[in-house]
């Protein structure tokens, strides 16, 4: 048991998206974790039902892992990526591009999912500048869309408490596509909801609108994640990869999230079957041991840099960018999801895990259940002016009575590691139905 931190202890780390004041006054610490569980200062073990923030599959302290980042940093601790390189990095981008079956031919280390983000932008841009078509600038993002912190992400994200403090700051020539979350058409939905195809239409509207020749690029993500688990209707995201097609707009997804196993599938574009151009991920890339991020770009994105006269081809990069333990973890993380079948266990309990969650339809105060793959979104009514209250109520008596779920507004995320047995999922709901039981 870890000696409890004093307020003083506490003061000089700014947290990030933390009601900071509220925290200190009771800490909720973390001090291990090992599988499914953390552990917190008290020695008491939390249930993880997030993957610590959608990023960790595998579980936690995967021992390849771990022997993986301990041989890597004992033997190249850092490299520089501009004009030099190292082998993991190639290793892995090829290991990368199979994991796509080869549909995706370059790969660009980040740094984080937002740095993913801002780089996928700045690649649609420049590639219809090397193209001849400098006039397509405008970005077209949807609202309530989450696409990490970095002023291009922020523009094209969808979420006003994210975008109110800087908007002075955001980019121009931005749109935004509708939502397509429907309570009244699509509540308790397994799966993709009937209702909101149409919604992809807007595109034509706004091509309309700006001429499709101003047009560079929609971003979405397949699920949104952090507005409250999003899911596609059926047919939207192909709609929106035919209106772009038919325009020479890009198609980006935003696969942070929904990358590496989050459906079922490598990747959020495999369960849709609708390829976009670009796609960014992080997260799950490295199981969330070493930071690192990737944008993935088809052939003919990455053909048209190398078409240019000889020199830089793209004036765009990071000091972390290929980072060697973030390479060695990432090469063992997808050693561990092929040898390991990750992906058949995860499909093998989705069932047991998305009908667990529809358990709770008809507990006080939920509104709505919406599963797809390993993700629940668990929508409960606001208190009348108190908008988010009641569901951060429920994350804090579920930390207290170990299980770690996400919240955002009044909706409950639940993301688990990968490797989640039957017994894990019985423990997380029935806690958390107990919880929903006693909610104000």
């Amino acid at each position: 048991m870890n000696k409890p931190l004093s307020a003083s202890d506490l003061s000089a780390y700014w947290m990030p998206y933390t009601a900071n004041r509220n925290f200190k006054a009771s800490p909720r610490m973390l001090v291990s974790a090992e599988g499914m569980y953390y552990r917190d200062d008290a020695g008491n073990a939390i249930l993880d039902g997030t993957a610590g923030l959608w990023c960790v599959p595998l579980g936690h302290a995967q021992p390849k892992i771990v022997s993986a980042v301990q041989k890597a940093v004992a033997t190249l601790d850092y490299a520089p990526s501009f004009q030099l390189g190292h082998p993991m990095a190639f290793e892995l981008a090829e290991r990368l591009k199979q994991y796509t079956g080869g549909r995706y031919s370059q790969v660009f280390y980040t740094g984080s999912g937002s740095e993913a983000v801002d780089t996928a932008l700045k690649i649609a841009l420049a590639y219809h500048r090397s193209r001849g078509d400098a006039t397509r600038t405008r970005l077209i993002g949807r609202e309530r869309g989450y696409h990490g912190v970095g002023f291009g992400g922020m523009s094209v994200g969808g979420i006003g408490g994210n975008r109110k403090t800087f908007n002075s700051a955001l980019l121009q020539g931005v749109d935004h596509l509708p939502h397509t979350h429907n309570l009244e058409k699509n509540a308790f939905t397994k799966g993709e909801p009937e209702y909101g195809t149409h919604l992809a239409d807007e595109l034509e509207r706004l091509v309309t609108l700006h001429d499709a020749s101003n047009i560079a690029a929609v971003i979405v993500e397949p699920v949104a994640g952090s507005t409250g688990v999003l899911i596609p209707p059926k047919g939207y995201l192909q709609r929106l990869r035919d209106i772009c097609t038919k325009h020479g707009i890009l198609l980006i997804f935003d696969e942070v999230i929904t990358g590496f196993g989050r459906l079922g599938t490598p990747f959020a574009s495999d369960y849709f079957g609708v390829d976009p151009d670009i796609f960014t991920t992080a997260k799950g890339l490295t199981n969330g041991v070493v930071p690192m991020g990737a944008v993935f770009v088809k052939p003919h994105i990455h053909d048209a840099f190398m078409n240019g006269p000889d020199g830089i081809e793209l004036f765009h990069g990071y000091t972390y960018s290929g980072h060697p333990l973030a390479c060695a973890a990432g090469l063992a993380s997808l050693d561990i999801f092929e040898q390991d079948g990750i992906l058949e266990h995860a499909n093998s309990v989705a069932d047991y895990w998305q009908e667990a969650a529809h358990s709770l339809r008809g507990l006080p105060h939920v509104i709505d259940i919406r599963t797809i793959g390993m993700i629940v979104g668990i929508e409960l009514a606001s208190i009348p002016g108190k908008v988010g209250a009641r569901a951060y109520d429920a994350f804090r008596r579920a930390f207290n009575d170990g299980i770690l779920i996400r919240v955002t507004g009044d909706i409950i995320a639940l993301s688990p590691p990968l490797v989640i047995e039957k017994k894990h999922i019985d423990e997380l709901f029935g806690k958390l139905a107990a919880i929903l039981k006693t909610l104000d």
